[in-house]
């Protein structure tokens, strides 16, 4: 279930950059995919239950470098590591002592896989409405045009131009929610970053 989640909520975030605050945040979305070469961030993310109360909230860092290359690595309460290059995903569990590679494409959650790319028009793929404000956020739904996609919907949360917090609902009813801060824009990113080699003793699947 995690990994459909993460799946999800991760590669959603080729939308990162700077903008114009008065612009409407629809418009502030779409320059989004174009903006930002490279981002880094910390990141508080919580999953809700079906009644809506917190059920978990986890810790850790995120960087992006366009096209294609991220990497986010949880660090409380569970190690995991997730990292994307070369046309694939690597998801690593420290406890389970396991890495799942798959490929970054239509296969991991359909259109938000792509979104990272930035070769994905969200016009075609999403339907996009405002959402009004909240937690001082302006918050945009994107609807997936897919029915198949394995999600509702994702809303983007923008905090003056910039990126301020994603929500995901899935089809299994489970509410997760990611808050961004310290966020840098466009930072010099070794590309060794991107680079995952599984530790030695994991298994390794690959689909």
């Amino acid at each position: 279930m995690i990994k459909k989640i993460v799946s999800s909520l991760i590669l959603t975030i080729g939308m990162l950059g700077s903008v114009r605050a008065e612009e409407a945040p629809i418009h502030q979305l779409k320059a989004f995919l174009k903006a930002s070469a490279s981002l880094s961030a910390e990141f508080k993310q919580v999953s809700y239950n079906k009644a809506g109360q917190a059920a978990q909230a986890s810790f850790g860092e995120f960087y992006l470098s366009r096209p294609g290359k991220f990497r986010w690595n949880y660090q409380k309460p569970f190690t995991q590591e997730i990292v994307s290059n070369a046309g694939k995903v690597w998801f690593y569990d420290a406890d389970l002592e396991q890495v799942t590679v798959k490929q970054l494409d239509d296969s991991l959650g359909s259109t938000p896989a792509l979104l990272l790319t930035g070769q994905v028009d969200i016009d075609e793929k999403f339907v996009l409405e405002e959402q009004g404000s909240d937690d001082d956020l302006n918050w945009i739904k994107l609807s997936p045009k897919n029915e198949e996609s394995g999600f509702k919907y994702i809303l983007i949360g923008l905090n003056n131009g910039q990126l301020g917090g994603m929500e995901l609902s899935d089809n299994f009813g489970q509410l997760t929610r990611i808050y961004f801060s310290n966020i840098k824009l466009n930072p010099a990113l070794q590309d060794s970053l991107f680079n995952f080699k599984p530790p030695k003793g994991v298994d390794v699947f690959e689909n």
